[in-house]
């Protein structure tokens, strides 16, 4: 779907017809050159991530723009029942109004079926834009419905059909196999029956392999050279059209009498054509492998939810579930759509978002998260946010993003090759005129095979694969524990960290205050009930805090008869007609209360980091409570662990020092690495004195004030569970908040680099060694299409591996 940005707008386009990197970066500096455009082509997730300002260029203009290089941007349909139509003006009012919308190629509404089919372009506008545009149209749509088990996708279509080409591909290579195995230096018992050994069988053979199999190299060739650029799909049509067409030739010759033995390759492009689509099949498997991590997201989504319409309840898919509608959830469903419970009560296990094992219970107007399991208990829940706003579809957006976007490794490996294939024609027609002239003078079958050999060793494949797909499963992997990297280059970027900063309320605490210690001085828990009865009215952190221990500690709470709130200084209540007092010194003290048992318990608790807060009934002291931000369970082992990597753990909070060095010192940070006391408008200039002496900081926060230190730093990581704000001036969101991800997110990042190094490697060391053995003939082309193909699967392959390794 397209985004606005300020002044810019950034969509997602599928585009098909690639083949290699040389494709992606023909695309992607075509894209780059037009006014306001700015252009990410992504070759194993066969899609552009562009933004583009809409008063230089439409987004028309870019699909254009790639259909002219000769690719295709793919399109998508779906079938949607409409209401409200009365007569041919509706429909044609809708129709008038879905083909101006953007992205949309062709709509067709029909009356008398109430029905209609709308192709768009995914990533430009969405199924959700067009129902809301044919609402704001005055009507209402929803999509039919189709049985998934029946719906293929566009990659499982693709799979098949290379397949399928293979085989049929191999059944006709296979008899040529035989003539060339019959022809080996040496005899290996295998020979061709004599009918397959005339040229003319081996011709017609070779020729429904080379241009009915072999056509979309052609095509593909066409749309590189008519746009002065070159691809893998150059370098195949050159080699095996050589090989074919000499052997044509030399049948002619054949059968003229012009010479009495063929010299046939037909064997030689065939099986090369046969090797290639292998490798392409593979590959496609591979590929569709490392997108694991979107389509097991994609499976955690409701597919349907009941709902109440007039009191009655209607079981209805999710995606026609609307904002505001009241939904009903029984035990083991799973909670459709983010919202608020507004009836009952249940336990929910919110794990795949939170990544909390222990269920969480919920009662009214507690939030729910869509795609959440409901454990038990039957609740009624209102539509808070459905379709692309949910929680769920933002995670899946990010890994989306992430996946789809460039380490600065990958510029790398597309400009080299954007420029190896002219190389590579130049090498193989060298090679071609030293053979023909030099080594074998006049030879023209040694010459051929050594030049061909050079062009189908050469494929950039595994070149332009090396990066994406380490980077589309290390990102994979990253969600499935809870991390979202936004982009290749932070995924890239992370393993750089020598420092992480972490904001201490909300990342190292839980950010809400509770209840540690209660003292007793004269009191009862009849006693404790009034103070916590108290406090009923007030709307101060601290007094949520005594409600929530009143609440485990199973206190009856009632309500005060009267309360008054002493600003800065704690509250006055009363109830059943006893006088409450709770607050600081200075307000007991002003009311004449003795606090001096208190003070030994008091001066301890502040020296904690606490807040102690005194209570009395009837003039008389009965409590020392103390309140604190309690830290996580995690804390502690997510600093020992980045301290045993060598990283520098630094905390920074608002707070006054002692309470800051307390918490410090419980989770094991040094003093000298604390501070305090920040203002929110000075935590970005804490970032910048870390940069200033050399480091690369990690900044960790959960808060709006935390978004321009989180967007200043090296890496910004945002807790999951903080504010929108944080999460979008992050780089990383780590979804459940604990912060032992962040040495995962590290690991993580060093593990895919070393990765994608190993496939750089393997891809270069293809080519550079390939190239000259099959110059100076020790390289049959067959060979060196099946060693080209390996390459491409073997990279693939090699970045799978991240999925297994142990981090």
């Amino acid at each position: 779907m397209v985004t606005d940005d300020k002044d810019r707008k950034q969509t997602q386009l599928d585009i098909t017809g690639m083949t290699c990197s040389a494709c992606s970066t023909r695309i992607e500096k075509v894209l780059n050159k037009m006014d306001g455009v700015d252009a990410n082509v992504n070759l194993s997730m066969e899609k552009a991530s562009v933004s583009f300002d809409e008063n230089q260029a439409t987004i028309h203009d870019i699909i254009d723009r790639v259909q002219k290089l000769g690719y295709g941007v793919q399109e998508e349909k779906v079938e949607l029942d409409i209401r409200g139509m009365t007569c041919a003006a509706c429909s044609t009012r809708i129709e008038k109004g879905l083909s101006k919308m953007e992205g949309i190629s062709e709509a067709n509404i029909n009356l008398a079926t109430e029905s209609g089919t709308v192709e768009y372009t995914p990533g430009v506008v969405s199924v959700d834009d067009v129902i809301e545009k044919v609402k704001k149209l005055g009507y209402e749509a929803v999509v039919k419905q189709e049985d998934q088990d029946d719906k293929e996708s566009h990659k499982e279509k693709e799979i098949r059909h290379r397949r399928n080409m293979f085989i049929f591909s191999a059944i006709l290579s296979f008899p040529l196999l035989l003539t060339m195995l019959g022809h080996m230096p040496f005899d290996i018992g295998v020979s061709a029956p004599a009918f397959i050994e005339n040229p003319w069988t081996q011709f017609v053979l070779a020729t429904v392999v080379q241009f009915y199999v072999g056509w979309p190299f052609y095509t593909g060739a066409y749309r590189a050279l008519s746009n002065k650029s070159a691809n893998m799909d150059v370098l195949v049509a050159l080699g095996t059209s050589a090989a074919y067409s000499y052997s044509v030739v030399q049948t002619l010759l054949w059968q003229s009498g012009a010479i009495m033995h063929a010299e046939l390759y037909f064997e030689t492009s065939a099986i090369l054509i046969t090797l290639i689509i292998l490798g392409k099949y593979f590959e496609a498997l591979a590929k569709g492998r490392t997108t694991a991590a979107i389509t097991n997201l994609l499976k955690l989504q409701a597919k349907e939810a009941t709902v109440l319409r007039d009191g009655k309840e209607e079981r209805i898919p999710v995606e026609q579930v609307q904002v505001g509608d009241y939904i009903v959830v029984k035990p083991g469903e799973k909670i459709p759509v983010d919202g608020q419970v507004i009836q009952g009560s249940t336990s929910i296990d919110e794990s795949m978002i939170t990544g909390e094992s222990i269920p969480v219970d919920k009662g009214e107007e507690d939030p729910v998260i869509g795609s959440t399991i409901n454990k038990n208990g039957t609740i009624t829940m209102v539509a808070k946010k459905v379709g692309k706003d949910t929680a769920l579809a933002g995670i899946i957006k990010i890994v989306e993003e992430a996946q789809g976007s460039k380490a600065p490794i990958q510029r790398m490996a597309d400009k080299i090759s954007g420029i190896f294939v002219p190389i590579v024609v130049a090498i193989a027609i060298v090679t071609f005129l030293v053979w023909f002239f030099m080594v074998d003078p006049g030879v023209w079958g040694s010459a051929l095979e050594a030049s061909i050999a050079v062009l189908v060793i050469a494929c950039p494949c595994a070149l332009g694969l090396a990066t994406p797909t380490s980077i589309m499963v290390g990102s994979g992997r990253g969600a499935e524990k809870g991390i979202l990297f936004k982009g290749g280059e932070y995924l890239e970027g992370t393993q750089e960290i020598e420092a992480v900063l972490l904001d201490k309320t909300g990342t190292i605490t839980e950010g809400k205050p509770r209840v540690t210690n209660v003292e007793t001085i004269s009191g009862s828990k009849d006693d404790l009930t009034l103070v916590a009865s108290a406090e009923k009215r007030s709307e101060h952190p601290l007094a949520e805090a005594v409600m929530a221990y009143a609440t485990e500690q199973n206190l009856e709470i009632e309500d005060p008869t009267s309360f008054e709130a002493v600003s800065g200084h704690g509250i006055e209540a009363s109830v059943r007609e006893h006088q409450i007092l709770i607050g600081t010194r200075k307000l007991m003290i002003e009311k004449g209360i003795n606090i001096e048992l208190a003070e030994e318990k008091l001066q301890a608790f502040e020296k904690e980091g606490k807040t102690a807060v005194l209570a009395a009934i009837d003039s008389e002291l009965r409590f020392v409570i103390a309140i604190a931000d309690t830290v996580k369970t995690t804390s502690k082992e997510a600093i020992k662990n980045l301290q045993k990597s060598g990283i520098g753990v630094y905390m920074m909070t608002g707070d006054n020092t002692r309470t800051a060095k307390a918490v410090a010192k419980e989770v094991g940070i040094p003093e000298e690495n604390v501070f305090a006391e920040v203002l929110p408008e000075h935590k970005a200039d804490q970032v910048k004195k870390l940069q200033d002496a050399g480091k690369k900081v990690a900044m960790v926060g959960d808060g709006i004030n935390d978004a321009p230190a989180l967007a200043i730093a090296d890496i910004g990581m945002a807790i999951g569970t903080g504010t929108d704000v944080a999460i979008e001036a992050a780089d990383v969101t780590l979804v459940g908040g604990d912060l032992t991800n962040i040495s995962y997110a590290i690991k993580l990042s060093k593990k895919t680099m070393r990765n994608i190094r190993q496939n750089l490697f393997w891809a270069f060391f293809y080519n550079s060694m390939g190239i000259p053995v099959a110059a100076i003939g020790l390289l049959a082309p067959w060979v060196a299409g099946a060693a080209m193909a390996f390459s491409s699967v073997s990279v693939v392959s090699n970045s799978l591996r991240l999925k297994k390794q142990k981090i």
